[in-house]
């Protein structure tokens, strides 16, 4: 859910904003020849590890789309190993929310990324895009467009993800959705703020007809039980559709049960500058053996807890992240 920065872009705006942890995390790693390459390397361990417990596990990263060129270009040869781990790409701000939401992105923004996404649809990828407006003629024009392209799309009215629209899903349907490819329709709601009980969020979610749902294992720092996931397989219409966990893997955030009290006051040196944008979230070096043992590699990691509780995949956030260290 943090916003999408390009290139050039992102080293005028960390240098413009600077930060409290000056030492940490920026310097060039001696360990990470290549920042993209780590995160490739993470995502696809990630997935080799869902994939044991659940063949059909469904991985989509978001953001950071020149992850699927070899060459970080778009006319650049498809990245095999990486598109062979995930079944998708989510991408912010495609058609709206790049600079301010319900603003258009620039065109040059939408057609850079535009090539990327294309890249990895073109080798069997769903593509799912979400774009932040609320004016009822800009989500159409949104859920429109985004058809036109071949793009599975939801227009978020705030930024927070907090709500669920009151309008149908788009493209709605009554189909049993059992692989991502055959949804035509998600629902981002991955902060339940809104909702005071496991309860209230279920029978909310219940309620609509989205083919898959984008959430948090968490809500009040409860975990979901599979059998409560279970219950939200469940279309009101009667279909099946798929849920799917949010999980930030390049950044650390300060309300997570992972989180150490005492690094509030000492930070481990794999955890950096804080999210300007994002108060509580961290910079991490995600190629960190401690981080990625608390992702996926440890007994009991955040994906052990998501895969125990029945998800049918993990939407993985900050994978652009290697921009940061880049510059």
């Amino acid at each position: 859910m943090k916003k999408v920065v390009l290139g050039l872009l992102a080293a005028i705006f960390f240098t413009a904003c600077g930060n409290d942890n000056d030492d940490i995390g920026i310097t060039p790693d001696p360990e990470v020849s290549n920042y993209r390459d780590a995160m490739r390397e993470f995502v696809i361990g990630i997935s080799q590890k869902a994939h044991i417990a659940n063949p059909g596990f469904i991985v989509i990263p978001q953001n950071g789309i020149e992850l699927v060129s070899t060459t970080g270009e778009a006319n650049g040869a498809p990245h095999a190993d990486y598109l062979n781990a995930i079944s998708g790409n989510g991408q912010e701000d495609f058609l709206y929310g790049y600079d301010n939401d319900d603003q258009a992105t620039p065109a040059s923004v939408t057609s850079y990324l535009k090539g990327f996404l294309d890249l990895s649809k073109n080798a069997g990828k769903t593509i799912l895009t979400i774009d932040y407006c609320s004016a009822p003629s800009k989500m159409s024009e949104s859920y429109t467009i985004n058809n036109s392209f071949g793009y599975v799309s939801f227009a978020a009215p705030e930024r927070s993800l907090t709500i669920i629209p009151a309008a149908q899903p788009n493209n709605v349907n009554s189909n049993v959705i059992t692989t991502l490819s055959e949804a035509k329709n998600f629902l981002y709601l991955i902060n339940p703020e809104n909702f005071t009980t496991k309860a209230d969020f279920i029978a909310a979610v219940s309620a609509t007809n989205y083919d898959a749902v984008i959430m948090d294992l968490f809500i009040n720092d409860e975990e979901f039980t599979a059998a409560e996931i279970a219950q939200l397989k469940n279309k009101a219409n009667g279909g099946k559709r798929l849920i799917i966990s949010y999980m930030s893997i390049g950044e650390a955030e300060d309300y997570r049960y992972y989180w150490n009290s005492s690094w509030s006051s000492a930070k481990p040196d794999w955890v950096a500058a804080e999210n300007p944008d994002w108060p509580g979230n961290f910079k991490v070096k995600y190629w960190n053996q401690e981080w990625q043992g608390i992702i996926y590699k440890n007994y009991d990691s955040y994906l052990d807890k998501i895969t125990a509780a029945g998800f049918d995949g993990v939407y993985l956030d900050i994978i652009d992240a290697f921009e940061y260290f880049e510059q």
